[in-house]
């Protein structure tokens, strides 16, 4: 949407609402994008570079002052676009890379690491995303800026930023030409006790991980 077009409609393009809008929707429709596997190659780099920039939006929603709602309850947005479909695609398309181990609180002593899914990560981030994104379209701007102000502590800001580390990883690992330590026996669908925080693993090259996603290593 251009300035003029704002303008016309009364909406300010300086305004904080309409910023932070237009950072969630070009998070939205390039993770979507990313998502059909068109070019598997620029995959991990694109991904790191769009979750930064939607973690500069949520550090501007922390730092703000807290944002009242204009209504007491939530009113209803209506059904939402299930996230499965993209879950799935984003499963497929980092599969050498998508499970990681994860700290949820790093303040909580001896907190043990947990298997997670950066394909599971992005889907949820975006799942909260697209119910603020329904307000704002719906003209609800303070509860837009409300609920993902909201969901931003309470969810998608860690959630981002974990998947942000697990991305920034591989692609150091990668550049580096740094062996990545395979974690035998990483699966989400169990938890990790202490006993299994140490991994016998081989190595895997960093040239197994960037061959199948086309990540240009470090020369």
């Amino acid at each position: 949407m251009s300035d003029a077009t704002l303008h016309a409609t009364g909406r300010n393009p300086d305004d904080f609402a309409v910023q932070i809008a237009d950072q969630v929707e070009s998070f939205l429709v390039a993770v979507t994008e990313v998502a059909k596997g068109d070019e598997p190659a620029s995959a991990v780099p694109f991904l790191l570079l769009e979750v930064s920039q939607l973690l500069l939006a949520g550090g501007r929603l922390g730092a703000h002052e807290d944002v009242v709602p204009d209504e007491r309850y939530e009113p209803d947005p209506g059904p939402e676009p299930d996230a499965d479909g993209l879950r799935e695609n984003l499963a497929r398309l980092l599969e050498p890379i998508d499970v990681y181990s994860e700290v949820f609180d790093p303040y909580e002593p001896r907190k043990a690491p947990v298997p997670a899914r950066i394909s599971d990560d992005l889907a949820d981030v975006i799942t909260d995303l697209r119910h603020g994104m329904v307000h704002y379209r719906a003209g609800r701007t303070s509860e837009a800026l409300w609920w993902w102000q909201f969901s931003y502590f309470s969810n998608w800001g860690s959630t981002a930023s974990a998947t942000l580390r697990a991305l920034h990883s591989v692609l150091a690992h990668v550049r580096l030409n740094q062996p990545l330590q395979e974690l035998d026996g990483l699966d989400t669908d169990q938890g990790l006790g202490d006993e299994a925080l140490e991994f016998e693993a081989g190595e895997v090259m960093a040239q197994e991980i960037a061959g199948p996603l086309g990540i240009k290593e470090a020369d």
